[in-house]
């Protein structure tokens, strides 16, 4: 372990309010999506954290210098939410910046306040932080991230640390002493070409990633409206390839079936979550598992339908291996595999598979 907390051997599963809530969030929000998270099934195939983002708390610090919630949208206090959403079998996270303001403008950062913050989150109840870059003074990450993640490590409470320094000082070099996440990114948009994009800045980095420190291409936008089913299914399918945080971006409250069943996949989750930690990278893309498997991704970035071939000298595997291919979408096995793995892939989609050796 690199960030010595014991989280995030695997990584972290869960909900974050910003991708379709922006600043508008409050308490009942936070307990409906924790109650929507536990009756969906959701947090049954892995989604714990509830993570609210952003706007939660008052411009000014009080008299005493501590972070408080704001009263208008979190009346009864973020201990009492942190409570309710325990007693689903949740966790709670909430969000700081390393400057004087929140990217918003509308709450202090933690900027000199780092052991006072980190205090108060421990005494809430708090079990995930992100923490952004706005208003950072000009002084660089590797110095002010530092002291909020010993901080973290003397509140008293073990927090998983979530680095949002967008990528800027390569963090995937540094951070993983430090923190157990760490963008890799700017911001995601909720459009392919944003997708696409990130994905190709995050696959650079890959060798990084290992149990207890990913990194982290950004939040999910499944379900929010703005790219087709099957370009919802190949975002789904890279981040959980990449070895990526998978926090849903959506409102849960409100999520269809097809959204429901995109989110929910075990056989998906299984890749990501797998206990090698080892992150897939685009050989065309694929990545080892345990039980010496390999999962492989055919992508179709292109706007005409393609076949798409993995040859088993591309991805790892020995000439004459013989596999069986378990398609992770269709919940179906080709047996019997040789040399290669060809699919007809239609545009913007994908196919997934974990290929495991057969005796010949």
């Amino acid at each position: 372990m690199l960030m010595n907390n014991g989280l995030a051997f695997s990584p972290p599963m869960g909900w974050n309010s910003w991708n379709h809530f922006q600043c508008n969030i409050n308490e009942t929000l936070i307990k409906q999506t924790a109650d929507a998270m536990a009756s969906s099934g959701l947090s049954a195939r892995g989604y714990k954290y509830i993570n609210i983002d952003d706007c939660w708390g008052e411009l000014t610090r009080d008299a005493q210098g501590n972070l408080v919630a704001k009263a208008s949208a979190f009346p009864s206090g973020i201990k009492v939410l942190a409570d309710y959403v325990h007693s689903k079998g949740l966790k709670l996270g909430i969000y700081s910046d390393a400057g004087t303001f929140t990217c918003s403008q509308t709450m202090p950062g933690s900027l000199g306040h780092e052991e006072q913050d980190a205090k108060t989150f421990a005494s809430w109840g708090i079990d995930y932080l992100k923490y952004d870059n706005c208003f950072n003074t000009g002084t660089s990450p590797k110095e002010r991230y530092p002291k909020m993640s010993e901080a973290l490590l003397n509140s008293g409470r073990s927090i998983f640390f979530s680095l949002c320094e967008w990528g800027q000082e390569d963090p995937a070099t540094w951070a993983g002493y430090i923190g157990n996440s760490w963008r890799t990114t700017g911001d995601i948009q909720d459009n392919w070409k944003s997708m696409t994009t990130i994905a190709d800045q995050n696959d650079r980095w890959a060798s990084y990633a290992r149990p207890g420190s990913w990194n982290d291409p950004d939040m999910l936008e499944v379900g929010n409206g703005g790219m087709t089913r099957e370009e919802y299914r190949s975002h789904f399918s890279i981040w959980a390839l990449a070895k990526a945080p998978l926090l849903i971006g959506c409102d849960l409250r409100s999520m269809d079936k097809v959204t429901f069943e995109l989110l929910s996949n075990k056989e998906v989750i299984a890749v990501n979550q797998d206990k090698l930690g080892i992150q897939g990278k685009k050989v065309k893309k694929d990545g080892p598992l345990s039980k010496k498997r390999v999962a492989v991704i055919l992508w179709n970035r292109g706007s005409l339908p393609a076949n798409i071939t993995a040859r088993w000298e591309d991805i790892g595997l020995h000439s004459s291996a013989i596999v069986n291919a378990r398609d992770l979408w269709a919940h179906s096995t080709h047996s019997g595999v040789r040399k290669q793995l060809s699919a007809l892939v239609d545009p913007h989609a994908c196919k997934m598979y974990t290929l495991t050796k057969r005796k010949a």
